[in-house]
């Protein structure tokens, strides 16, 4: 094997050396893109994560805002806004809330600049992020009640008068001919006693505003219903169809919906002792349910709404973005 001589082994050294420098340069001229890339790949990505929670604070504020003007007072939009967005995403801002109709909605914006850590290498300090929420509410305008139940429009306008949510009332579902409300018998229709058909195997009843309904005939409690514990709705808020028409007789019987009421259950008497509450808020013949109309906003996805249906007291809210 040929032994490098003294000569040729300074010159290798001197070559080694000279191409460490070379390897510097390389090394600085690279740093400026690798930043960038590094930037692109955490900067970036923090910008993402903080568009993510904005838009949390975002729909947060435009559905307090929306409940506050569906119960009839938006109030100070602004400050709902504003708090709404700060409490879910610390040191943003919220743009004024934008209201438009038909269907009334309410857009919030929510701001927050948001500094990076390696994009100031190429001249990017901060970036502004920002995210919105529409929600859109209205009038009940189909779904589904959670009790196979109707009353008449007329008997709520005579017995309510107005909403309260300190009188209570006691709706009964066959009335006498002096309320005006239902016919001879007492019955919207003959055989009726304001029990809905069913859905199909459920205890609850699929409606919609403007349309016919059939009744399940009888005095008793649906079939479908049989064995249905209706105590967990006492204390709830639920939404029943009122009706401003019925016809028919037996199993051709039907009744007209006209919207819904947003009724806090706080007793009924629906016949047999397993379907009374104590003490009873009517007795013999009569079927009735008690407890208070109310203002109410509905968030959940059993109801659609719709923007021309009558003021009883009940909107649907639904986030559209």
């Amino acid at each position: 094997m040929q032994r490098l001589t003294p000569r040729p082994l300074r010159r290798l050294r001197r070559r080694l050396a000279d191409e460490h420098g070379a390897a510097a340069v390389m090394i600085a001229l690279l740093m400026v893109p690798m930043l960038g890339f590094t930037a692109i790949a955490v900067d970036i990505g923090a910008v993402y994560a903080e568009r993510a929670r904005l838009q949390v604070a975002a729909d947060a504020a435009a559905l307090a805002v929306a409940q506050d003007c569906a119960r009839g007072a938006c109030g100070d939009m602004q400050a709902t806004a504003s708090a709404l967005v700060a409490a879910n995403e610390g040191g943003a801002t919220a743009a004024p809330p934008v209201l438009s109709s038909a269907p009334m909605t309410v857009t919030v914006t929510g701001d927050k600049p948001t500094r990076h850590w390696f994009a100031p290498v190429l001249g990017i300090d901060a970036t502004a992020v920002s995210a919105a929420a529409t929600v859109a509410w209205g009038t009940p305008a189909s779904g589904t009640a959670v009790l196979p139940l109707t009353f008449s429009f007329c008997s709520f306008a005579k017995q309510v008068g107005g909403l309260s949510s300190t009188t209570p009332s006691t709706i009964l579902f066959t009335k006498t001919a002096a309320d005006g409300c239902t016919g001879p018998s007492g019955n919207a229709v003959p055989g009726g006693f304001a029990y809905l058909q069913p859905d199909p195997g459920k205890c609850q009843a699929t409606s919609a505003r403007n349309g016919r309904s059939p009744s399940s005939t009888g005095n008793s409690v649906p079939s479908a219903c049989s064995g249905a514990d209706f105590s967990g709705w006492l204390g709830q808020v639920v939404l029943l169809p009122l009706y401003d028409d019925a016809g028919g007789t037996g199993n051709t019987a039907w009744y007209h919906v006209y919207g819904y009421a947003a009724f806090k259950l706080t007793g009924y008497y629906l016949g047999s002792s397993q379907y009374r509450t104590s003490p009873a808020p009517c007795s013999g013949n009569a079927r009735c349910v008690a407890g208070y109309f109310e203002r109410y906003v509905d968030l959940s996805d059993r109801f659609t709404y719709t923007s021309d249906g009558p003021d009883t007291g009940a909107s649907v809210l639904r986030l559209i973005r």
